[in-house]
């Protein structure tokens, strides 16, 4: 799998990626964000945000700079990480604007006995939308539509959002040029993960334009490739329980050799989500249950 690390953030400066479509990127770069989140800016007239960002003063700055006072109609937020959907609520009060998501924060499943959710710190469970969109739900403004497309994975609340009539899917966090996307229980879960890149991958966007990075080029070649990403580390998992590896620890080590280390405790919750998905198709068994700390053998 290619990755394409090429970008330039271009901090405070909403640059035009599209006709009607500006991308403003957070100066917030990190080993989760990369160089930073992508806000975008769609139509001319009457304008639609999506996903405005974190809580950051030179961000918002930016952004009401780049609507230079034109109405804002809609805030769609495509998920409830804290690097998408907190300056929402300031931008509403700013603008009027009505917001739209998939729905608040939730997890895809209960914290099992004595689970600590490591993510909790990521999540904007503040945030409420005046306006919970349905699968495929079309949303018309001025000179431009959105199609609502539910990707759960990364998060339980993931929505992608098509452009009509452009090519264009503006896909946040759930398929990225640069990296795979995270998916960590229980904030996420794998075969919801893969359930949905099947699903774009009957699609015919011509383009994504992605929460961190710049655009995947290639949408159904790079959705393919993405899939037998995951199904590879699936097989490296099972390689290594087939190897006698019995932890997620031991595991993490071996197939995430040449990782940078800040990233294993990700890479864990990763193994997790595969592990899960192992466990409920009775290929992988678990002791006493999945979770970080359990034992696990081929079933």
């Amino acid at each position: 799998m290619e990755f394409d690390t090429k970008f330039e953030p271009h901090y405070g400066e909403a640059v035009p990626v599209a006709d009607g479509l500006l991308r403003l990127t957070v100066n917030n770069p990190g080993p989760f964000t990369f160089h930073g989140t992508n806000s975008y800016i769609l139509g001319t007239d009457t304008l639609a945000i999506v996903d405005p960002g974190p809580e950051d003063e030179a961000h918002y700055a930016a952004l009401l700079k780049a609507i230079a006072g034109r109405p804002v109609s809609h805030i769609f937020v495509s998920h409830t990480h804290r690097d998408h959907s907190p300056l929402a609520a300031r931008l509403k009060a700013d603008t009027g604007a009505l917001v739209l998501a998939e729905g608040p924060h939730r997890s895809v499943r209960p914290l099992r006995i004595g689970e600590i959710n490591p993510l909790d710190a990521s999540a904007d469970t503040e945030f409420a939308p005046d306006h919970a969109l349905a699968d495929d739900e079309l949303v018309q403004g001025d000179g431009w539509a959105v199609r609502a497309i539910h990707t759960p994975g990364h998060c339980a609340n993931h929505v992608a959002f098509a452009i009509e009539d452009t090519g264009i899917l503006l896909s946040a966090d759930h398929v990225m040029a640069w990296a795979t996307s995270i998916v960590a229980p229980p904030d996420g879960a794998m075969s919801d993960f893969m359930a949905s890149l099947d699903r774009l991958a009957t699609r015919d966007d011509a383009i994504y334009h992605t929460g961190h990075g710049g655009p995947v080029t290639n949408p159904r070649a790079f959705v393919r490739g993405l899939r037998t990403h995951r199904k590879m580390r699936e097989r490296a998992i099972l390689e290594r329980l087939k190897a006698g590896d019995r932890t997620i620890p031991d595991i993490v080590t071996a197939i995430y050799r040449d990782t940078d280390p800040r990233l294993h405790g990700a890479a864990a919750l990763s193994v997790l989500a595969h592990l899960e998905d192992l466990v409920a198709r009775d290929l992988v068994a678990a002791e006493p249950e999945p979770s970080i700390d359990a034992v696990y053998r081929l079933a």
